[in-house]
C-alpha cells in the first residue's frame, strides 16, 4: 500500500468511502444572531468563510457597527483573553459586542483608514519590513564594511563606554572591559533629520511673570502643573518680569537640565522651559498634532535639514558604505518603483532569499499603487487611504491562511486605474483561503464581490436593518438603495458655465511637479483629477494655500472624545444653552453636560464605565439621570416645550424645524443646523458623540461648518470620501448651489461623477511620483472624454459611455 494512503479505519477513509464529509469542513459560516451595537436593529446574518464579502449601504447605516464594531471587535476579544493575565494589562480591552451569538469566528486582522503612528522617528520603511532588510542587506554586501545591520539605523545611536564583568580567574576577579555599540543614527540631529531653532518670544512675554500668565504656551495655564514646575521649584522667581531675570535665572528657566524637585509635597522633575517645548511638542509629527498645537508649533519653531546627515537622518559611516555606488541613505531617498529595479539588478548568491523577499516587498509597493512613495517618507504625511493600502504590504507576503482580513474603504484616495489593481490584491487574499470583508461604496469593487449584504434602509435611527444579502446580480435586481443605484451613471453637462476669471500657478515644483504652470478657472466647478501620487494635493495645497478668501476642507481627521458631539464640535451648543438660559433665567452653565448641570453620578457621561482588569471596562445606563446626562433640576427647564436632553437627542432635520420659529427660534443655531442637512447628515442626533460617527460623516460635519466661512474659493479634498452612490447626486447639488452663489469651487477628486459634472477639468500625470507633476490635460469633461488620451479620459468615456 503507498505509504500517504489512508488506513481504512480511519474516521476520514469512513468519510471518504461513504460521500460524507469531515465534521471539520462544516465550519464554513460566520454567524451573527441578535446584533444590537450602536444602531443595529437585532440584526442576524450568515456570512460565508473564505469568500470575498463586500458590506453597503448610506454612510450611517450600520456597515462600520456590524463588520469592525462586532465581528472584528469580537474576534480580537477572545484573541486577547488567551494571553496571560500580565499581558492582557498592557492591552486594549474591549468590551463584549452587544450580540446574542456569534459563531465561527477567525482571527480578524483589521486594515483601517487610521493614520500611522505620529512618531517622527517612523517612515514608511521602518513601518514595513522594508529598511530592516535594506539593513542586512549593506551589511552583508556594503563597501567598506562598517558593522552589523544596527549600523545603518537611524534610531540606534553609536556607543562607547565601559562595564563591569566578572571573569574566570584564579582570585575570581572583577575586571572592567570596554565596550563599543555602533548604530547609524546622526549624532547631530539624533536621527530626526531635521534640527528646529525656536523663537523665544513665541514662548513668553517678558514683561509679566510667571505669576501673571507669561507663558504662551498651549496647555501651560497658570494654575496648572506646567507653571507650577516652575513657580514652585525655588530655582527661578514666580514673580518678577522675566526680562529683570540674572543670567544665571534666565539660564535656569530656560535650559537648566533635569533636576529632582519638590512642588506641593511631591517629588517631581525638572526641566528647562526649551528642552521642556522639544520634548513635548517635537517628537511628534507636526502633521498629526491638533490644529491649535501645529499652529504654535508652525508660529514658534522653524525646521530647518541637518547640516551633517543632510536630512538622511544617518551618521556619516552609515553613509560611506555603498553596494554599486548607491548608499542606505541614497536608497531611502529613491522613488519605491525605481528602488524596485535597483534590487531587482543585484546579485549575491549568500544572501539570496533575502534578497527576493526584498524584491516581494517592493513590488508589492508598486501593484498597490504606492510606487511613487519612497521608504523615507514620514509615515505620519500619509493620507488614510495611503496608510491603509501600507498596513496591506505586511498581509501579501503573509503565510497565514484562514483568516479574516477587514477593510475600511480600501478604495479610499484611488484613481479608477488603481481601483483594478486594489481589487485584484483583495482576490488574492482571498484565494489564499481567507475571509475577506470590505465596507466599500464604490461600485467597481461591490462587482467583485462573492457575497454581499446591504444596511439600510437609510442612516442612524433609521438604518441598521439587513436590506438584502446574496449575489451581485441579485442585488443589481433587488428593490433597495444600493441596488437601484449600482447602474448609476452620470452624463456630461448639455453646457458648461463660463469662468469669470482665473487663479494663475506658475512654475511650481512642490513635491514632484515639474515646473507646472496652469489657470485654475474662477466662478464655476473645476475637478483637479490624476492617479494616486500624480501631483494633485502639491499643486492645488501647494499652490492654493488657504487664506484670507480661500477655505479649504482637507482630509484631517476630526478629534474628538465620548463628550464631544455634533452640537459641540459646531458650536451651536453655545447659543442654544444661551436662549436655554435666557428662557429660563438662570446661568448658561447648568445646560453643559460638562460643567454645573451634570449628573453628578456619572459625571455628564450618561453611562458608568466600570473596569473589570483584564476582563475589560462594561458600561451601563446611569441610574440617576437614565442616560441623559443632567441633573434632574435642570430638565424642569423648558424651550420650547422641551428640556435640553430632549433637544440633544433630536435628529438634524427636526431640529431645523423646531429651531426655525416660535418660542424656541435660535437662528445661529438653525443656520448651522441648514448646513449639516445639506450636506446630507439629517439624520444625526445633536448629542450623538463624535466617536461614532464614520469617516465620510466626520468629513461632512468640516464641510457644514465651513460653509459659513468667508471665502470666495472653496477646494475640497475628496468630498465624495464615504459617500454611498445615492448621496453622490446630493452632493452634486450642494456644489452647483455654492457656484450658483457666486463661490469658486475647487475639488479634488477620482470619482467620475463628480468629473462628469465638472466645467472644466485639470487632469495631472501621466503617471505616479517622478513619472507625474505634469499637466496631461485641461478642458472641458466633454473634451477630455472626446480625446481619450490619458487614464483619465478612457476610464470616464468607458463610465458614460462615450
Amino acid at each position: 500500500m503507498p505509504t500517504n494512503a489512508t488506513s481504512a479505519d480511519s474516521p476520514s477513509a469512513d468519510n471518504a468511502s461513504d460521500g460524507t464529509a469531515h465534521p471539520a469542513d462544516g465550519h464554513d459560516l460566520i454567524r451573527v444572531i441578535g446584533a444590537r451595537e450602536n444602531n443595529l436593529k437585532n440584526i442576524s446574518v450568515e456570512i460565508p468563510k473564505r469568500r470575498l464579502t463586500v458590506f453597503t449601504g448610506v454612510s450611517g447605516s450600520g456597515k462600520s457597527s456590524l463588520v469592525f464594531g462586532t465581528i472584528a471587535a469580537e474576534s480580537q476579544r477572545l484573541i486577547n483573553e488567551t494571553y496571560p493575565a500580565f499581558v492582557q494589562g498592557f492591552m486594549p480591552s474591549p468590551g463584549r459586542p452587544d450580540v446574542d451569538v456569534l459563531d465561527g469566528l477567525t482571527t480578524a486582522i483589521i486594515v483601517d483608514q487610521e493614520r500611522m503612528g505620529a512618531n517622527v522617528r517612523s517612515t514608511v520603511g521602518t513601518a514595513t519590513d522594508a529598511n530592516a532588510m535594506l539593513r542586512i542587506l549593506f551589511s552583508r554586501m556594503g563597501e567598506p564594511h562598517i558593522g552589523s545591520p544596527q549600523a545603518f539605523s537611524f534610531n540606534i545611536a553609536s556607543v562607547t563606554g565601559t562595564g563591569s564583568a566578572k571573569v574566570e580567574t584564579d582570585a575570581g576577579a572583577t575586571i572592567e572591559r570596554a565596550f563599543t555599540i555602533t548604530g547609524g543614527m546622526c549624532p547631530r540631529c539624533e536621527g530626526m533629520g531635521s534640527v528646529s531653532d525656536i523663537d523665544l518670544s513665541q514662548l513668553f512675554d517678558e514683561t509679566k511673570s510667571l505669576k501673571d500668565g507669561a507663558l504662551t504656551i498651549p496647555g501651560y495655564n497658570v494654575d496648572g502643573w506646567g507653571v507650577r514646575l516652575f513657580t514652585e521649584s525655588g530655582l527661578v522667581p514666580a514673580d518678577i518680569p522675566i526680562k529683570d531675570f540674572t543670567a544665571e535665572q534666565r539660564h535656569d528657566f530656560l535650559y537648566k537640565e533635569a533636576t529632582k524637585v519638590k512642588v506641593a509635597g511631591i517629588n517631581m522633575t525638572y526641566l528647562g522651559l526649551v528642552p521642556n517645548v522639544q520634548k513635548s511638542f517635537l517628537s511628534k509629527d507636526v502633521e498629526a498634532m491638533q490644529p491649535h498645537i501645529r499652529a504654535f508649533v508652525e508660529r514658534a519653531v522653524t525646521f530647518t535639514a541637518c547640516p551633517e546627515c543632510e536630512g538622511t537622518r544617518l551618521s556619516a559611516a552609515a553613509r560611506s558604505s555603498k553596494i554599486a555606488g548607491i548608499s542606505i541613505a541614497d536608497a531611502c531617498r529613491m522613488q519605491i518603483s525605481d528602488l524596485a529595479e535597483w534590487v531587482r539588478g543585484l546579485e549575491a548568491t549568500h544572501i539570496g532569499p533575502l534578497l527576493e523577499n526584498l524584491q516581494q516587498t517592493l513590488d508589492s509597493f508598486v501593484e498597490i499603487g504606492l510606487g511613487y512613495l519612497s521608504l523615507d517618507r514620514p509615515s505620519g504625511t500619509l493620507s488614510g487611504g495611503e496608510a491603509q493600502r501600507t498596513k496591506m504590504i505586511r498581509h501579501l507576503g503573509s503565510s497565514l491562511t484562514d483568516v479574516t482580513y477587514v477593510f475600511d474603504e480600501p478604495t479610499v484616495g484611488l484613481h479608477p486605474h488603481d481601483i483594478q489593481r486594489m481589487n485584484e490584491l483583495l482576490v488574492r487574499l482571498r484565494d489564499k483561503g481567507n475571509t475577506v470583508l470590505v465596507v466599500e461604496h464604490k461600485p467597481e469593487t461591490i462587482a467583485i464581490a462573492d457575497h454581499v449584504v446591504d444596511l439600510g434602509p437609510r442612516a442612524g435611527s433609521k438604518g441598521g436593518e439587513i436590506q438584502f444579502e446574496g449575489t451581485v446580480d441579485a442585488l443589481r435586481a433587488s428593490d433597495t438603495l444600493t441596488g437601484r443605484h449600482l447602474d448609476d451613471r452620470a452624463r456630461l453637462k448639455d453646457a458648461v458655465r463660463p469662468a469669470t476669471g482665473v487663479i494663475e500657478i506658475r512654475h511650481a515644483t512642490r513635491n514632484n511637479l515639474q515646473d507646472v504652470s496652469v489657470d485654475i478657472p474662477l466662478g464655476i466647478l473645476t475637478v483637479v483629477t490624476g492617479v494616486a501620487g500624480s501631483g494633485k494635493s502639491s499643486l492645488i495645497h501647494g499652490s492654493i494655500p488657504a487664506g484670507a478668501d480661500v477655505v479649504s476642507v482637507d482630509q484631517a481627521p476630526i478629534k474628538g472624545s465620548r463628550r464631544s458631539n455634533p452640537a459641540t464640535y459646531t458650536g451651536m451648543l453655545d447659543s442654544i444653552r444661551t436662549a436655554f438660559a435666557k428662557a429660563n433665567g438662570v446661568k448658561p452653565a447648568l445646560f453643559s453636560a460638562n460643567s454645573a448641570g451634570a449628573c453628578p453620578n456619572c459625571n455628564g457621561n450618561g453611562v458608568i464605565f466600570s473596569d473589570f482588569g483584564s476582563m475589560g471596562t462594561a458600561s451601563t445606563t446611569c441610574e440617576v439621570c437614565e442616560g441623559k446626562r443632567f441633573l434632574a433640576s435642570v430638565l424642569d427647564y423648558k424651550l420650547g416645550g422641551k428640556d435640553i436632553s430632549e433637544v440633544l437627542g433630536m435628529p438634524v432635520d427636526d431640529a431645523v424645524a423646531y429651531f426655525a420659529d416660535g418660542a424656541s427660534k435660535v437662528p445661529a443655531a438653525h443656520a448651522i443646523l441648514v448646513r449639516m442637512a445639506d450636506v446630507g447628515l439629517g439624520y444625526l442626533t445633536l448629542g450623538q458623540p463624535l466617536t461614532t460617527l464614520s469617516g465620510g460623516e466626520r468629513q461632512r460635519l468640516k464641510l457644514a461648518i465651513h460653509m459659513a466661512d468667508k471665502g470666495g474659493v472653496y477646494v475640497l479634498d475628496e468630498p465624495t470620501t464615504g459617500l454611498h452612490l445615492a448621496d453622490v447626486q446630493q452632493l452634486l447639488g450642494l456644489l452647483d448651489r455654492l457656484v450658483d452663489s457666486g463661490k469658486s469651487v475647487i475639488v479634488i477628486e477620482h470619482h467620475q461623477a463628480v468629473m462628469a459634472h465638472a466645467d472644466w477639468i485639470v487632469d495631472i500625470g501621466p503617471g505616479a511620483g517622478h513619472d507625474g507633476g505634469k499637466v496631461v490635460f485641461e478642458g472641458t469633461p466633454a473634451d477630455l472624454v472626446a480625446a481619450k488620451t490619458t487614464l483619465t479620459g478612457q476610464h470616464l468615456a468607458a463610465y458614460v459611455g462615450g
